[in-house]
């Protein structure tokens, strides 16, 4: 028998039929999982969604657990196995999981403190290191995030490819970090020559967020500040990543997931502006048509891939 609770850490550990998923086949969802990306470390993103599971709970009345996976991919194979009716994804591995099959549909992403619900992938480097422009970078060494992040490789990858430069054959090495805080640690640290992250505006970005709190140190412990690191690429905007039901929930569970994520932003702000550090300015519904761009740069860069 399967057990009543599932502790998800990582695609393995989401991968068999829950409870939950049981309830749901019978059309009587009696509690729901919100699975959600590593963009940032672990503890950080259990504080930033936790209070969303709980305020979700109060608001359609049925308890939402909160399951933070080890990387994207997880949350794509816990929607495909119907263990997590609720994701947050980013916007490739939400496309991702559309070109695999998977039958979810997003509702709504947040509007931004620049007042669009985007963001662009940028490329930073050392402050004090010599590079100038991306060209500079060849044989470098690249801190990407993740093969199904958006502003972490997928972006990065479609975007220079059409300056004709391909990641895999101009950077002397790339490697995955795993998150967006990784990535720029490596390049704080030394280990990466230039690191790929979002970047939402000049106040509310990975580097921002970091340095605010003191996080990023040097490999001789030296704590950095904004002015230690330069951005030295910015991609054209990007859709947020959103957050999408499963479609096998009844239709009015879905509208009414969707509602209280609309309403978020004025019936529990506290709850909203942590998921920015207050520097968002609502939820935006969305549909299928607006990550349609994004599935057409991972097919091109699938294509490329099978080129090599």
């Amino acid at each position: 028998m399967v057990s009543r609770r599932t502790v998800v850490a990582g695609a393995a550990a989401l991968a068999g039929l829950s409870p939950v998923g049981l309830a749901l086949a019978q059309g009587k969802p009696t509690q729901l999982t919100l699975a959600v990306i590593p963009v940032e470390n672990a503890s950080t993103t259990t504080d930033r969604f936790e209070p969303v599971a709980k305020y979700l709970s109060a608001a359609i009345g049925i308890p939402v657990t909160l399951r933070i996976a080890n990387d994207y991919a997880a949350v794509i194979e816990a929607q495909r196995a119907g263990n997590a009716q609720i994701a947050f994804y980013g916007p490739a591995s939400y496309a991702r999981a559309v070109m695999t099959g998977v039958k979810t549909e997003p509702l709504v992403n947040q509007r931004r403190d620049t007042g669009v619900n985007g963001y662009h992938s940028v490329l930073w480097v050392r402050a004090n290191s010599p590079y100038k422009t991306v060209q500079d970078l060849k044989g470098k060494t690249l801190a990407l995030v993740d093969p199904n992040s958006t502003s972490g490789n997928n972006a990065p990858r479609f975007f220079l490819s059409k300056e004709g430069i391909s990641v895999d054959s101009f950077f002397g090495k790339t490697f995955y970090a795993g998150s967006h805080d990784n990535s720029l640690l490596s390049l704080a640290q030394g280990t990466a020559d230039v690191a790929a992250t979002e970047f939402q505006s000049p106040t509310s970005n990975t580097a921002a967020r970091l340095t605010a709190r003191g996080l990023l140190k040097d490999a001789s412990g030296k704590t950095l500040t904004m002015d230690d690191f330069r951005v030295i690429y910015k991609s054209p905007l990007l859709p947020e990543g959103p957050f999408a039901v499963l479609t096998s929930l009844p239709a009015d569970l879905r509208q009414a997931i969707k509602q209280a994520l609309l309403d978020m932003p004025q019936k529990d702000k506290k709850t909203f502006d942590g998921l920015s550090d207050g520097k968002d300015l609502g939820f935006v519904a969305v549909s299928a048509a607006d990550y349609e761009p994004i599935i057409g740069m991972l097919q091109f860069n699938d294509s490329q891939r099978k080129k090599q």
